[in-house]
C-alpha cells in the first residue's frame, strides 16, 4: 500500500465514531494473531483442570497475594 493509499485510510478511519474505531482496531490487530493452536488451548485446558484438581484435594501450597507479588519482583529483578 502506498504511502497516499495508507494516510487516506487511516484519515478516514479517524473520522469513524469511537465505537467503530474500536472495532476496526480490535479487528485489526486479531488479524496480526496467527491461527489459535488448538493443541496449546486444550493443553492449557488440561492444565488447568490439574492445578484445580490439586487444590480441592489439598496438595497445592497456596500463597496470598502479597508473597506472590514478592516473588515476581524478585524473578523481575534477577531478570
Amino acid at each position: 500500500m502506498t504511502s497516499t493509499a495508507l494516510k487516506k485510510l487511516q484519515s478516514e478511519a479517524l473520522s469513524l465514531p469511537q465505537e467503530d474505531r474500536a472495532e476496526l482496531a480490535h479487528e485489526l490487530l486479531r488479524s496480526l494473531d496467527k491461527p489459535q493452536d488448538v493443541d496449546a488451548a486444550k493443553g492449557w485446558d488440561e492444565e488447568l483442570v490439574r492445578r484445580l484438581d490439586s487444590i480441592d484435594a489439598g496438595a497445592a501450597q497456596m500463597i496470598d497475594k502479597d508473597e506472590l507479588r514478592r516473588r515476581m519482583k524478585q524473578r523481575i529483578d534477577k531478570g
